[in-house]
Protein backbone atom coordinates (compact mmCIF):
# COMPACT_ATOMS: atom_id res chain seq x y z
CA UNK A 1 0.00 0.00 0.00
CA UNK A 2 1.54 3.22 -0.69
CA UNK A 3 2.72 5.17 2.07
CA UNK A 4 0.57 8.48 3.39
CA UNK A 5 2.09 11.55 1.69
CA UNK A 6 1.59 15.23 2.80
CA UNK A 7 4.54 17.62 2.11
CA UNK A 8 5.17 18.14 -1.73
CA UNK A 9 3.98 14.56 -2.20
CA UNK A 10 6.19 13.47 0.13
CA UNK A 11 5.85 10.28 2.64
CA UNK A 12 6.13 11.07 5.79
CA UNK A 13 9.39 8.89 6.34
CA UNK A 14 10.13 10.68 3.20
CA UNK A 15 9.84 13.64 4.94
CA UNK A 16 11.96 13.12 7.80
CA UNK A 17 14.67 11.87 6.10
CA UNK A 18 14.91 15.33 3.93
CA UNK A 19 14.65 17.36 6.57
CA UNK A 20 17.52 15.58 8.30
CA UNK A 21 19.57 15.59 5.10
CA UNK A 22 19.17 19.79 5.41
CA UNK A 23 20.27 19.74 9.33
CA UNK A 24 23.80 19.47 10.31
CA UNK A 25 22.48 17.45 13.32
CA UNK A 26 20.21 14.23 13.22
CA UNK A 27 16.42 15.36 13.80
CA UNK A 28 14.77 16.30 17.12
CA UNK A 29 13.34 13.45 18.45
CA UNK A 30 12.03 14.79 22.23
CA UNK A 31 10.59 17.37 23.14
CA UNK A 32 13.32 19.19 24.33
CA UNK A 33 14.31 22.08 22.35
CA UNK A 34 18.33 21.12 21.68
CA UNK A 35 19.46 17.71 20.97
CA UNK A 36 23.09 17.05 23.35
CA UNK A 37 25.45 14.66 22.49
CA UNK A 38 28.01 15.82 25.12
CA UNK A 39 26.32 18.68 27.96
CA UNK A 40 28.99 18.41 30.07
CA UNK A 41 31.85 19.58 27.63
CA UNK A 42 29.59 21.34 25.34
CA UNK A 43 29.43 24.99 26.20
CA UNK A 44 26.30 25.67 23.85
CA UNK A 45 24.66 22.74 24.51
CA UNK A 46 21.98 24.68 27.17
CA UNK A 47 21.43 27.51 24.88
CA UNK A 48 18.32 28.15 22.56
CA UNK A 49 19.16 27.19 18.82
CA UNK A 50 16.21 27.46 16.81
CA UNK A 51 17.65 26.00 13.81
CA UNK A 52 17.76 22.34 15.45
CA UNK A 53 13.81 22.50 16.17
CA UNK A 54 12.35 20.37 13.27
CA UNK A 55 9.53 22.82 12.77
CA UNK A 56 12.47 24.99 11.98
CA UNK A 57 14.12 22.87 9.41
CA UNK A 58 10.88 21.93 8.16
CA UNK A 59 9.82 25.69 6.76
CA UNK A 60 13.60 26.19 5.82
CA UNK A 61 13.16 22.94 3.53
CA UNK A 62 9.80 24.58 2.19
CA UNK A 63 11.20 28.16 1.25
CA UNK A 64 13.88 26.32 -0.55
CA UNK A 65 11.90 24.27 -2.36
CA UNK A 66 9.32 27.71 -3.36
CA UNK A 67 12.26 29.34 -4.41
CA UNK A 68 13.67 26.59 -6.38
CA UNK A 69 10.27 26.62 -8.14
CA UNK A 70 9.99 30.05 -8.63
CA UNK A 71 7.71 31.01 -6.17
CA UNK A 72 7.82 34.39 -4.26
CA UNK A 73 6.94 34.00 -0.44
CA UNK A 74 3.43 35.57 -0.44
CA UNK A 75 3.58 36.10 3.16
CA UNK A 76 3.91 39.47 5.03
CA UNK A 77 3.73 41.80 1.84
CA UNK A 78 3.34 45.69 2.53
CA UNK A 79 0.31 47.29 1.99
CA UNK A 80 0.79 50.88 1.78
CA UNK A 81 -2.61 51.64 2.90
CA UNK A 82 -6.25 50.54 3.65
CA UNK A 83 -6.59 46.75 2.66
CA UNK A 84 -10.47 46.97 1.45
CA UNK A 85 -12.06 45.67 -2.26
CA UNK A 86 -8.37 46.98 -3.51
CA UNK A 87 -5.20 47.51 -1.79
CA UNK A 88 -1.56 48.88 -2.88
CA UNK A 89 1.36 46.64 -2.51
CA UNK A 90 4.76 48.04 -3.65
CA UNK A 91 3.63 51.32 -5.17
CA UNK A 92 1.07 48.63 -7.33
CA UNK A 93 -2.91 48.39 -6.97
CA UNK A 94 -4.34 45.21 -6.78
CA UNK A 95 -7.98 43.73 -6.39
CA UNK A 96 -7.39 42.63 -3.14
CA UNK A 97 -9.17 39.08 -1.76
CA UNK A 98 -7.30 38.69 1.36
CA UNK A 99 -8.97 40.63 3.86
CA UNK A 100 -11.65 40.15 6.68
CA UNK A 101 -12.85 43.91 5.76
CA UNK A 102 -16.58 41.51 4.73
CA UNK A 103 -18.84 44.70 4.71
CA UNK A 104 -16.47 46.87 4.15
CA UNK A 105 -16.48 49.80 7.05
CA UNK A 106 -12.62 49.65 7.54
CA UNK A 107 -11.84 53.76 7.52
CA UNK A 108 -15.63 54.53 7.15
CA UNK A 109 -15.39 58.25 8.43
CA UNK A 110 -17.66 57.83 11.40
CA UNK A 111 -15.87 54.81 12.75
CA UNK A 112 -12.25 56.65 11.96
CA UNK A 113 -13.85 60.07 13.67
CA UNK A 114 -15.10 57.74 17.25
CA UNK A 115 -11.68 55.78 17.47
CA UNK A 116 -9.84 59.49 17.46
CA UNK A 117 -12.61 60.75 19.99
CA UNK A 118 -11.34 58.53 22.16
CA UNK A 119 -8.11 58.76 21.95
CA UNK A 120 -8.99 62.59 22.87
CA UNK A 121 -10.89 61.27 25.73
CA UNK A 122 -8.81 58.54 27.51
CA UNK A 123 -5.49 58.22 25.58
CA UNK A 124 -4.23 55.47 23.45
CA UNK A 125 -4.10 52.86 26.26
CA UNK A 126 -6.12 52.08 29.58
CA UNK A 127 -2.79 51.07 30.96
CA UNK A 128 -4.17 48.61 33.69
CA UNK A 129 -6.22 45.44 33.51
CA UNK A 130 -10.24 46.14 33.66
CA UNK A 131 -10.84 45.13 37.18
CA UNK A 132 -7.77 47.09 38.25
CA UNK A 133 -8.03 50.62 36.97
CA UNK A 134 -8.77 49.77 33.65
CA UNK A 135 -12.58 49.92 33.28
CA UNK A 136 -13.86 53.22 31.02
CA UNK A 137 -17.66 53.71 29.82
CA UNK A 138 -16.61 52.69 26.25
CA UNK A 139 -15.96 48.94 26.99
CA UNK A 140 -18.81 48.54 28.87
CA UNK A 141 -20.61 50.08 25.97
CA UNK A 142 -19.55 47.55 23.61
CA UNK A 143 -19.91 44.66 25.53
CA UNK A 144 -23.89 45.95 25.68
CA UNK A 145 -23.83 46.42 22.04
CA UNK A 146 -22.70 42.59 21.08
CA UNK A 147 -24.93 41.48 24.11
CA UNK A 148 -27.67 42.86 22.13
CA UNK A 149 -27.03 41.73 18.80
CA UNK A 150 -26.44 38.28 19.98
CA UNK A 151 -29.66 38.16 21.96
CA UNK A 152 -27.64 37.32 25.68
CA UNK A 153 -27.86 38.50 28.55
CA UNK A 154 -24.26 40.07 29.14
CA UNK A 155 -21.00 39.85 27.27
CA UNK A 156 -17.03 40.40 27.92
CA UNK A 157 -14.46 41.49 25.79
CA UNK A 158 -10.62 40.93 25.73
CA UNK A 159 -7.70 42.37 23.71
CA UNK A 160 -7.12 39.19 20.99
CA UNK A 161 -9.57 36.66 18.90
CA UNK A 162 -7.39 33.55 19.84
CA UNK A 163 -6.35 34.46 23.54
CA UNK A 164 -10.21 34.84 24.54
CA UNK A 165 -10.53 31.45 23.33
CA UNK A 166 -7.24 29.62 24.91
CA UNK A 167 -8.34 31.57 28.30
CA UNK A 168 -11.90 31.02 28.49
CA UNK A 169 -11.32 26.95 27.38
CA UNK A 170 -8.50 26.79 29.41
CA UNK A 171 -10.06 28.37 32.34
CA UNK A 172 -13.70 26.87 32.08
CA UNK A 173 -13.06 22.85 32.00
CA UNK A 174 -10.18 20.79 33.68
CA UNK A 175 -8.72 17.28 33.88
CA UNK A 176 -12.16 15.60 35.01
CA UNK A 177 -13.69 17.36 31.44
CA UNK A 178 -14.15 16.64 28.20
CA UNK A 179 -14.49 18.69 25.00
CA UNK A 180 -15.38 17.35 21.78
CA UNK A 181 -14.95 19.73 18.73
CA UNK A 182 -15.15 19.63 15.06
CA UNK A 183 -11.85 18.10 13.38
CA UNK A 184 -11.44 21.28 11.26
CA UNK A 185 -11.85 24.09 14.58
CA UNK A 186 -9.96 26.97 15.00
CA UNK A 187 -6.12 26.70 16.30
CA UNK A 188 -7.18 28.61 19.35
CA UNK A 189 -9.97 26.32 20.63
CA UNK A 190 -7.93 23.25 20.14
CA UNK A 191 -4.72 25.53 22.10
CA UNK A 192 -7.73 26.05 24.82
CA UNK A 193 -8.59 22.36 25.10
CA UNK A 194 -4.86 21.72 25.77
CA UNK A 195 -4.45 24.24 28.14
CA UNK A 196 -7.48 22.96 30.18
CA UNK A 197 -6.04 19.28 30.62
CA UNK A 198 -9.86 18.01 29.87
CA UNK A 199 -9.90 14.64 27.20
CA UNK A 200 -10.24 16.13 23.69
CA UNK A 201 -12.28 14.24 21.29
CA UNK A 202 -12.61 15.89 17.68
CA UNK A 203 -15.48 14.61 15.76
CA UNK A 204 -15.80 14.07 11.49
CA UNK A 205 -16.20 18.04 10.33
CA UNK A 206 -19.86 19.20 10.57
CA UNK A 207 -21.25 15.76 11.33
CA UNK A 208 -23.81 16.28 14.36
CA UNK A 209 -24.67 12.29 14.85
CA UNK A 210 -20.87 11.38 15.10
CA UNK A 211 -20.85 14.74 17.67
CA UNK A 212 -23.88 12.84 19.73
CA UNK A 213 -22.04 9.71 19.30
CA UNK A 214 -18.66 10.82 21.06
CA UNK A 215 -20.49 12.84 23.44
CA UNK A 216 -22.17 9.43 24.71
CA UNK A 217 -19.29 7.89 24.51
CA UNK A 218 -17.03 9.70 26.38
CA UNK A 219 -19.18 11.99 28.78
CA UNK A 220 -17.58 11.88 32.05
CA UNK A 221 -19.76 11.16 35.04
CA UNK A 222 -19.08 13.34 37.17
CA UNK A 223 -17.18 16.31 35.17
CA UNK A 224 -18.46 18.97 32.18
CA UNK A 225 -18.56 18.23 28.35
CA UNK A 226 -18.11 20.77 26.18
CA UNK A 227 -19.27 21.15 22.51
CA UNK A 228 -17.69 23.27 20.28
CA UNK A 229 -18.18 24.20 16.67
CA UNK A 230 -17.81 27.62 14.73
CA UNK A 231 -20.65 29.14 12.67
CA UNK A 232 -18.71 30.12 9.30
CA UNK A 233 -15.88 27.99 9.13
CA UNK A 234 -13.26 30.25 7.68
CA UNK A 235 -10.72 27.45 5.83
CA UNK A 236 -13.90 26.43 4.10
CA UNK A 237 -16.77 28.71 3.85
CA UNK A 238 -19.12 25.97 5.55
CA UNK A 239 -21.56 26.10 7.99
CA UNK A 240 -22.56 23.60 10.71
CA UNK A 241 -26.62 22.84 11.24
CA UNK A 242 -26.97 24.99 14.08
CA UNK A 243 -30.26 23.38 15.19
CA UNK A 244 -28.93 19.91 14.90
CA UNK A 245 -26.07 20.47 17.29
CA UNK A 246 -28.18 22.11 19.94
CA UNK A 247 -30.51 19.16 19.90
CA UNK A 248 -27.59 16.90 20.43
CA UNK A 249 -25.98 19.24 23.18
CA UNK A 250 -29.34 19.15 25.28
CA UNK A 251 -29.68 15.30 25.04
CA UNK A 252 -26.39 15.15 26.29
CA UNK A 253 -26.04 17.81 28.86
CA UNK A 254 -23.63 19.49 27.08
CA UNK A 255 -22.66 23.28 27.14
CA UNK A 256 -22.67 24.21 23.88
CA UNK A 257 -19.98 26.69 22.32
CA UNK A 258 -20.08 28.53 18.96
CA UNK A 259 -17.34 30.84 17.64
CA UNK A 260 -18.52 33.63 15.36
CA UNK A 261 -14.93 35.05 14.13
CA UNK A 262 -16.24 34.78 10.36
CA UNK A 263 -20.51 34.77 11.10
CA UNK A 264 -21.00 38.01 12.54
CA UNK A 265 -21.64 40.51 9.83
CA UNK A 266 -21.83 37.83 7.34
CA UNK A 267 -24.73 35.18 7.90
CA UNK A 268 -28.25 36.21 8.65
CA UNK A 269 -30.47 38.79 6.94
CA UNK A 270 -29.24 40.90 9.25
CA UNK A 271 -25.57 39.89 10.02
CA UNK A 272 -25.89 38.94 13.19
CA UNK A 273 -24.43 35.46 13.25
CA UNK A 274 -25.50 32.05 12.83
CA UNK A 275 -28.71 32.22 15.04
CA UNK A 276 -29.98 35.10 12.92
CA UNK A 277 -29.22 32.66 9.64
CA UNK A 278 -30.94 29.59 11.39
CA UNK A 279 -33.65 31.36 13.02
CA UNK A 280 -33.28 29.84 16.40
CA UNK A 281 -33.09 31.24 19.80
CA UNK A 282 -29.42 32.69 20.43
CA UNK A 283 -30.67 31.23 24.45
CA UNK A 284 -29.88 27.78 22.84
CA UNK A 285 -26.26 28.28 22.84
CA UNK A 286 -24.32 28.36 26.18
CA UNK A 287 -21.06 30.31 25.02
CA UNK A 288 -21.24 32.69 21.97
CA UNK A 289 -17.62 34.00 20.70
CA UNK A 290 -16.32 36.26 18.49
CA UNK A 291 -13.80 38.50 17.09
CA UNK A 292 -13.73 42.17 16.65
CA UNK A 293 -11.18 42.16 13.84
CA UNK A 294 -13.18 40.70 11.26
CA UNK A 295 -16.50 42.43 10.11
CA UNK A 296 -15.99 44.81 13.30
CA UNK A 297 -12.42 46.20 11.86
CA UNK A 298 -10.94 46.50 14.95
CA UNK A 299 -9.32 43.88 17.26
CA UNK A 300 -9.99 41.88 20.43
CA UNK A 301 -12.40 38.80 21.27
CA UNK A 302 -15.63 38.48 23.29
CA UNK A 303 -17.69 36.42 25.12
CA UNK A 304 -21.30 36.10 24.92
CA UNK A 305 -23.73 34.31 27.12
CA UNK A 306 -25.59 34.33 30.83
CA UNK A 307 -24.79 37.01 33.14
CA UNK A 308 -23.32 34.72 35.48
CA UNK A 309 -20.84 33.42 33.11
CA UNK A 310 -20.09 36.98 32.27
CA UNK A 311 -19.50 37.61 36.20
CA UNK A 312 -17.10 34.77 36.56
CA UNK A 313 -14.88 35.18 33.48
CA UNK A 314 -14.31 38.79 34.65
CA UNK A 315 -13.06 37.66 37.72
CA UNK A 316 -11.63 34.62 37.05
CA UNK A 317 -10.28 34.25 33.40
CA UNK A 318 -6.35 34.63 33.57
CA UNK A 319 -6.39 36.37 29.97
CA UNK A 320 -8.52 39.17 31.43
CA UNK A 321 -7.59 39.78 35.19
CA UNK A 322 -3.82 39.45 34.06
CA UNK A 323 -4.13 41.08 30.65
CA UNK A 324 -4.34 44.90 30.26
CA UNK A 325 -7.91 46.31 29.09
CA UNK A 326 -9.24 46.62 25.31
CA UNK A 327 -7.56 50.23 24.02
CA UNK A 328 -9.74 52.60 24.05
CA UNK A 329 -10.00 53.64 19.97
CA UNK A 330 -10.49 49.97 19.37
CA UNK A 331 -13.38 49.72 21.71
CA UNK A 332 -14.90 52.50 20.04
CA UNK A 333 -14.14 51.51 16.40
CA UNK A 334 -16.18 48.28 17.09
CA UNK A 335 -18.94 49.87 18.64
CA UNK A 336 -19.37 52.13 15.87
CA UNK A 337 -18.74 49.42 13.54
CA UNK A 338 -21.28 47.42 15.15
CA UNK A 339 -23.83 50.36 15.05
CA UNK A 340 -23.46 50.53 11.56
CA UNK A 341 -23.79 47.19 10.76
CA UNK A 342 -27.21 47.25 12.77
CA UNK A 343 -28.19 50.44 10.68
CA UNK A 344 -27.03 49.10 7.55
CA UNK A 345 -27.83 45.75 6.99
CA UNK A 346 -27.66 46.32 3.18
CA UNK A 347 -23.98 45.71 3.20
CA UNK A 348 -24.68 41.87 4.37
CA UNK A 349 -26.86 41.70 1.31
CA UNK A 350 -24.13 42.94 -0.73
CA UNK A 351 -21.45 40.93 0.56
CA UNK A 352 -23.65 37.65 0.23
CA UNK A 353 -24.33 38.86 -3.02
CA UNK A 354 -20.86 39.24 -4.38
CA UNK A 355 -19.65 36.21 -2.73
CA UNK A 356 -22.50 34.10 -3.73
CA UNK A 357 -21.41 35.31 -7.55
CA UNK A 358 -17.98 34.12 -6.98
CA UNK A 359 -18.92 30.56 -6.45
CA UNK A 360 -21.11 30.17 -9.02
CA UNK A 361 -18.54 31.30 -11.45
CA UNK A 362 -15.80 29.05 -10.11
CA UNK A 363 -18.06 26.19 -10.15
CA UNK A 364 -19.46 26.73 -13.61
CA UNK A 365 -15.56 26.84 -14.42
CA UNK A 366 -14.85 23.08 -12.93
CA UNK A 367 -13.27 24.36 -9.81
CA UNK A 368 -13.10 22.61 -6.52
CA UNK A 369 -14.94 25.06 -4.20
CA UNK A 370 -15.16 22.75 -1.61
CA UNK A 371 -18.40 23.07 0.71
CA UNK A 372 -18.48 26.69 0.28
CA UNK A 373 -21.97 28.17 1.11
CA UNK A 374 -20.40 31.38 -1.00
CA UNK A 375 -21.36 34.09 2.14
CA UNK A 376 -17.85 35.57 2.03
CA UNK A 377 -15.15 32.55 1.77
CA UNK A 378 -15.08 31.00 -1.30
CA UNK A 379 -11.52 28.09 -1.02
CA UNK A 380 -10.68 27.09 -4.40
CA UNK A 381 -8.79 24.03 -3.66
CA UNK A 382 -6.10 22.95 -5.78
CA UNK A 383 -4.38 19.60 -4.29
CA UNK A 384 -0.91 20.56 -3.69
CA UNK A 385 0.71 23.37 -2.24
CA UNK A 386 2.85 23.66 -5.19
CA UNK A 387 0.30 24.23 -7.23
CA UNK A 388 -1.40 26.92 -4.81
CA UNK A 389 1.48 28.36 -4.53
CA UNK A 390 2.49 28.81 -8.12
CA UNK A 391 -1.26 30.18 -9.04
CA UNK A 392 -1.33 32.94 -6.25
CA UNK A 393 2.23 34.32 -7.92
CA UNK A 394 0.32 34.09 -11.27
CA UNK A 395 -2.72 36.03 -10.34
CA UNK A 396 -0.73 38.30 -8.52
CA UNK A 397 1.54 38.89 -11.20
CA UNK A 398 -1.95 39.88 -13.06
CA UNK A 399 -3.06 42.61 -10.32
CA UNK A 400 -5.35 39.85 -7.88
CA UNK A 401 -3.83 39.51 -4.24
CA UNK A 402 -5.03 36.32 -2.62
CA UNK A 403 -2.89 34.03 -0.15
CA UNK A 404 -2.74 30.67 -0.65
CA UNK A 405 -3.25 28.09 2.24
CA UNK A 406 -0.18 25.56 2.06
CA UNK A 407 0.61 22.04 4.45
CA UNK A 408 1.09 22.45 7.15
CA UNK A 409 -1.87 25.00 8.03
CA UNK A 410 -3.87 22.50 5.56
CA UNK A 411 -3.11 18.80 4.84
CA UNK A 412 -1.32 18.39 1.66
CA UNK A 413 -4.51 17.32 -0.49
CA UNK A 414 -6.13 20.04 0.79
CA UNK A 415 -3.90 23.44 -0.17
CA UNK A 416 -6.05 25.98 -1.95
CA UNK A 417 -6.24 29.71 -2.30
CA UNK A 418 -8.76 31.00 0.17
CA UNK A 419 -10.59 34.21 -1.20
CA UNK A 420 -12.70 36.42 1.31
CA UNK A 421 -15.30 38.63 -0.81
CA UNK A 422 -16.39 41.68 0.91
CA UNK A 423 -19.00 44.13 0.09
CA UNK A 424 -16.97 46.95 -1.76
CA UNK A 425 -16.05 44.23 -4.36
CA UNK A 426 -17.87 45.76 -8.24
CA UNK A 427 -19.45 42.45 -10.13
CA UNK A 428 -17.04 43.57 -12.82
CA UNK A 429 -14.09 42.58 -10.54
CA UNK A 430 -15.31 39.32 -9.18
CA UNK A 431 -16.55 38.63 -12.74
CA UNK A 432 -12.70 39.41 -13.99
CA UNK A 433 -11.12 37.95 -11.85
CA UNK A 434 -12.66 34.56 -11.52
CA UNK A 435 -11.86 35.04 -15.42
CA UNK A 436 -8.27 35.27 -14.56
CA UNK A 437 -8.65 32.24 -12.07
CA UNK A 438 -9.73 30.42 -14.74
CA UNK A 439 -7.19 30.94 -17.00
CA UNK A 440 -4.21 30.38 -15.21
CA UNK A 441 -5.13 27.64 -13.24
CA UNK A 442 -5.55 25.88 -16.64
CA UNK A 443 -2.01 26.96 -17.53
CA UNK A 444 -0.69 26.12 -14.02
CA UNK A 445 -2.12 22.32 -13.92
CA UNK A 446 -0.66 22.22 -17.41
CA UNK A 447 3.34 22.45 -15.96
CA UNK A 448 3.28 19.64 -13.49
CA UNK A 449 5.96 20.28 -11.35
CA UNK A 450 9.74 17.90 -11.59
CA UNK A 451 9.66 16.74 -7.67
CA UNK A 452 13.37 14.96 -8.46
CA UNK A 453 14.14 18.09 -9.93
CA UNK A 454 12.90 19.57 -6.33
CA UNK A 455 14.16 16.76 -4.41
CA UNK A 456 17.74 17.19 -6.13
CA UNK A 457 18.35 21.04 -5.38
CA UNK A 458 17.43 20.24 -1.67
CA UNK A 459 20.31 17.30 -1.60
CA UNK A 460 18.65 14.05 -2.08
CA UNK A 461 17.64 12.10 -4.90
CA UNK A 462 15.78 9.09 -3.57
CA UNK A 463 13.02 10.68 -1.57
CA UNK A 464 10.44 11.66 -3.60
CA UNK A 465 10.48 8.08 -5.02
CA UNK A 466 7.24 5.32 -3.87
Amino acid sequence: MEPRRNLFGLSAQAKALLIEKLSSTPPVRSPGLVRRSDPENDDNAARLDVSKLEGFREIRMIREAAEFLGISDPFFRVHEGIAGAETVIDGRSFVNFASYNYIGLNGHPDIVSAARAAIDRYGTSVSASRPVSGERPVHRDLEHALARVHGTEDCVVLVGGHSTNVTVIGHLLGRDDVIVHDALIHNSIVQGAMLSGARRVPFPHLDHEAAERLLRETRPRGGHALLVIEGHYSMDGDVPDLPAFIAVARRNRAWLMVDEAHALGVLGPRGFGTADRFGVDPGEVDIWMGTLSKSLVSCGGYIAGSKDLVDFLKVAAPGFVFSVGMTPPAAAAALAALELLECEPERVRRLNDRAALFLRLAREGGLDVGGSIGASIVPIVTGSSIRAGRLAQALFDRGVNVQPILYPAVPERAARLRFFATASHTEEQIRDTVDILLEESRRVASEPSDLAAVARHLGTRSLFSR
